[in-house]
């Protein structure tokens, strides 16, 4: 059977990967403290500037970056740490 390609669709392994690859950071971002967790979504989910996120939260735009840097290490060791084991399985 012919078939003819469909430029304007998703690639559905493209689409799985994607949304296999949120799952597992939301999964990750669960066992950040729960201010680390706080900066990320009001950043990354709610589109606030840091210093939009320091007043939300009470905190200097410094403090925020400092906690974002801080998540963001960690989401990367738990990353790793995940990577490994799933090589290692």
């Amino acid at each position: 059977m012919d078939s003819v390609e469909d430029a304007t669709s998703p690639d559905p392994f493209f689409t799985l990967a994607e949304r296999e690859r949120r799952a597992m950071l939301a999964r990750l971002m669960d066992g950040l403290p729960e201010r680390e967790r706080q900066v990320l979504a009001l950043y990354y989910y709610e589109d606030l500037t840091m210093r939009e996120v320091g007043t939300a939260l009470r905190v200097t735009e410094s403090r925020v970056s400092q906690l974002h840097t801080s998540a963001v290490l960690r989401l990367r060791v738990m990353l790793r740490k995940q990577q490994c084991m799933g090589a290692a399985s």
